[in-house]
């Protein structure tokens, strides 16, 4: 396995993402003194545009494997998996991390992003979902800590980090199956908005689900990638493990999702419209490609065979999140005379997001023990 000081840092790909940090940074600056209309498409009929649907939902999404391999490591002892918790802890943990940048650069008063601490509306699904995410990230902060304090040789705090960490991940896994589904449960308040083909009741569960089929996809890639880059083995029955978990989780949402199409009527997937095919990409791409291909057991033998379904299934419910927050909505905005499409600065801001995380991961496996001295229960 390389070691940490092995780990090339300046290489033509890290010079590229800290690039792309900058510009980012830039929009964000430009963003902060001269207000979103300055920076942004969005408008009174869609006040929620790339920044709402790819960086905070997606990239919640994203992180929804952080708790499911806590809660494998932790609370079911599943040993299979402890090489691979701390990294998928930390990615759990920049991917929240980069909603929270996202939140603080899409509201209207950034600086006001703390009041729900203080400001407690116990009715209202944004607070929870603000709460969520305050309390989950700090809860993923004390996950991801035993790296610290092992590479700065605390090991005071690792004790009783150790004798507390089960129930840390007990309160972690509550809170990201609440989050997950609340995500969703914010457009239970738009019926009025949202095309049939996503609007329902189950909303909330469908969001849960897709994003831990999501998640173990992030979790397998994400080993897979860092196993190329930084030589360190990963067995392989690890890769299938999670392709299993991804497959059963596929399943339930298909039966959901075909169950809910048939209610709202199958045509409207099927009438040409942007949103019927919007639909069909999303259905394709996320669930029915890959469940076809994990459904031969040939295939999820091959590691990068597996890859190529997690990066379907990755695309896709990428695209299910854009299409909840802005496309089930088209028809009813181009009602009200009103269209949005993503300016540059709108991109390269979410571009310079991503590539903060992939760095801060980078700099994680140089500088802390990472990927050796699996998680281990104490």
């Amino acid at each position: 396995m390389t070691s940490a000081r092995e780990i090339r840092m300046w290489t033509p790909n890290t010079i590229l993402l800290l690039f792309a940090i900058l510009v980012g940074g830039g929009v964000a600056l430009y963003r902060l003194t001269s207000g979103l209309g300055a920076v942004t498409n969005l408008n009174d009929t869609y006040p929620w545009g790339l920044w709402l649907a790819f960086d905070v939902l997606g990239g919640v999404a994203m992180a929804a494997g952080g708790f499911i391999i806590a809660a494998a490591i932790y609370l079911f002892n599943w040993k299979k998996y402890k090489p691979i918790g701390r990294p998928a802890i930390l990615t759990a943990f920049l991917g929240y991390l980069m909603a929270v940048v996202a939140l603080f650069l899409d509201i209207g008063h950034p600086f006001r992003l703390w009041h729900p601490m203080i400001m407690w509306q116990v009715h209202s699904v944004m607070w929870v979902v603000a709460i969520h995410v305050v309390l989950y990230t700090t809860t993923l902060a004390i996950e991801s800590s035993p790296m610290l304090f092992e590479r700065i040789g605390k090991s005071g705090a690792l004790k009783v980090l150790g004798k507390i960490m089960v129930g840390v991940v007990a309160f972690g896994v509550m809170l990201s199956t609440l989050h997950q589904s609340s995500l969703g449960a914010v457009f239970l308040i738009a019926p009025a908005k949202m095309s049939p083909l996503w609007f329902s009741e189950f909303i909330p569960y469908m969001f849960l689900i897709s994003a831990i089929a999501m998640g173990l996809c992030m979790v397998s890639t994400e080993a897979m990638l860092s196993a190329r880059f930084f030589n360190h083995h990963v067995d392989v029955e690890i890769y299938r493990g999670l392709a299993r978990g991804t497959l059963i989780s596929l399943s339930l949402l298909l039966v959901l999702k075909i169950f809910f199409l048939f209610r709202s009527g199958v045509g409207l997937a099927f009438d040409g419209s942007l949103e019927g095919n919007m639909y069909l990409l999303e259905m394709a791409i996320g669930i029915v490609i890959p469940m076809i291909l994990l459904l031969n057991s040939r295939f999820r033998k091959e590691p990068d065979a597996i890859l190529g379904v997690n990066i379907l299934v990755i695309v896709g419910v990428l695209v299910n999140r854009m299409n909840v927050c802005l496309f089930s909505m088209q028809e009813y905005s181009a009602a009200q005379g009103s269209s949005y499409f993503p300016t540059l600065m709108e991109i390269l801001l979410t571009m310079g997001i991503v590539s903060l995380g992939i760095f801060l991961f980078k700099m994680a496996a140089k500088h802390l023990p990472l990927f050796a001295n699996p998680l281990e229960p104490r």
